[in-house]
């Protein structure tokens, strides 16, 4: 495979029919890397991945998606995950009961290489349709348009900044401009210093995406980028003295890409997306990040994930108490958002209070009342968690499904979660084990069958409460995860 790192900076002379040639061929060996190169018999995948399409996707259960995270796409913002492309494929996922796993991944490259390798069923970015890509992957119907602009400063920001004001693509000529690796502005700045027969030095970027570029134009640590518009607009709210005002390109549809063969995943999200960019759920969604006044705000807020890492102001504390009870501080985060959303005045209907939601008489046993500092009912909860632990049997022996208990437990009450252990070991489940096993008869302890079943001490419980409750915060850990540091 050819390695688009040795072209990271290139000066174009266009006019050399030779260097064209060489250019040319550099993209088909690409395409032929990622898409039509026969793997051999050491290489290839097993034969449960051989082929992924729609049905393998819908028994799985899963759907997997790589997905950018930046201001528009994938981010978390005060405790809660956003983004365009997050909703989006999550409408799509509820629409055919699957759960959606996202891989976060900011390289293009990598991410075919993904694809390619079945690692991924999907590229959940506003992709640029181009022939290029077209002989490598299968586009979706578009999610929607956009066109290139350059990314400039408007005004000098000191007496030693000397770029030159940009004010058509002619000026582009002997010029430097730094790009996102794998992103069409390659091919777009190389057309350009044909038709203007000028040289263009194009300087790929194989760590940094489009955001961080456009900040380092506005800081002045770059002279120049290309970007897609409606990631500039959103910026341009927020860097004010960057111009936007060149384009680069003429309008262009952005999709999403899968597999060549996966013909029927392509069928299903074509034929919900048609229908669904004809709703006013879709336009509110779309409005929300590409138009809102509020966009720049939130990226300019602290607790925007792409600007300091923060989900709450109190993670230091939550960061010290996760330490005491020997959790991941995000994993105490979600529980905590899932609890009160970081709300301390947050008081329950049945007088749970505080930002840990301790009722009472739990408070009580842990030493904390209403008039306790944040701090305390922080430290307070961890004991908590650390006294349910206990309850846990010795036998359940992963961490993984520890917490799963645990969470139950905070949610519902331990001595149910004990019943669906009894419930589990009478029926021959593994009462080990949380998904589909303790899980299950938790989730059924509404029904008569079980809850009056003799094993059972704590009677009835409406099931569906506290299994959801562990699966949200465990989907929303996954999420900090993604795009969260955990130091």
């Amino acid at each position: 495979m050819v390695s688009l790192g040795n072209f990271m900076t290139k000066t174009l002379h266009m006019k050399y029919t030779k260097l064209k040639y060489l250019g040319f061929m550099l993209l088909f060996v690409i395409a032929l890397s990622f898409g039509k190169c026969t793997l051999s018999t050491k290489e290839a995948p097993d034969k449960d991945k051989s082929t992924i399409d729609f049905s393998e996707i819908s028994n799985r259960g899963e759907l997997i998606a790589g997905v950018s995270t930046n201001s528009t796409d994938y981010f978390v913002y005060r405790g809660k995950p956003m983004g365009f492309q997050y909703e989006i494929l999550n409408k799509f996922t509820e629409k055919y009961g699957l759960k959606l796993k996202i891989v976060v991944e900011n390289d293009l490259i990598k991410s075919a290489d993904y694809l390619r390798k079945r690692d991924i069923d999907i590229i959940a970015q506003s992709l640029t349709i181009t022939p290029e890509r077209k002989e490598v992957f299968e586009f979706t119907e578009p999610i929607g348009q956009t066109r290139q602009i350059l990314v400039q400063r408007s005004y000098p920001i000191n007496e030693t900044d000397s770029a030159e004001t940009i004010n058509n693509q002619l000026e582009l000529s002997g010029k430097t401009i730094h790009i996102q690796k794998g992103g069409s502005s390659y091919d777009r700045l190389m057309n350009i210093a044909e038709e203007i027969a000028g040289n263009i030095n194009i300087v790929e970027n194989d760590t940094l995406e489009m955001e961080a570029l456009i900040r380092l134009v506005a800081n002045g640590e770059i002279d120049y980028t290309v970007c897609d518009e409606n990631v500039a607009i959103i910026n341009k709210a927020y860097y004010k003295n960057i111009d936007i005002s060149i384009p680069v390109s003429f309008p262009q549809n952005l999709a999403w890409a899968v597999r060549k063969e996966s013909n029927a995943l392509k069928d299903s999200i074509n034929k919900w997306l048609i229908e669904y960019k004809q709703t006013a759920e879709y336009h509110v969604i779309y409005n929300k990040y590409f138009k809102s006044s509020r966009a720049p705000q939130t990226m300019a807020s602290v607790f925007y994930s792409g600007k300091s890492g923060k989900i709450s102001e109190y993670d230091a504390t939550i960061r010290d108490a996760a330490d005491m009870i020997g959790w991941d501080w995000r994993l105490l985060a979600s529980l905590i958002f899932q609890e009160s959303r970081f709300n301390p005045s947050a008081v329950s209907w049945a007088g749970a209070f505080g930002i840990m939601q301790l009722m009472p008489s739990t408070a009580d046993f842990l030493g904390v009342n209403r008039n306790s500092s944040i701090s305390e009912q922080i430290y307070a909860g961890a004991r908590y968690i650390n006294y349910l632990d206990k309850l846990v049997p010795e036998s359940v022996t992963t961490h993984k499904d520890r917490v799963k208990f645990i969470l139950a437990g905070y949610n519902v009450g331990f001595g149910h979660v004990q019943d669906a252990i009894r419930l589990a070991e009478k029926h021959n489940y593994n009462p080990n084990v949380w998904d589909g096993n303790v899980e299950y008869f938790l989730l059924h302890k509404s029904n008569p069958r079980f809850y009056l079943d003799e094993v059972v001490k704590h009677g009835y419980c409406s099931g569906y409460q506290p299994v959801n409750y562990v699966n949200e915060i465990i989907d929303r850990y996954e999420h900090y995860r993604n795009v969260i540091p955990l130091s």
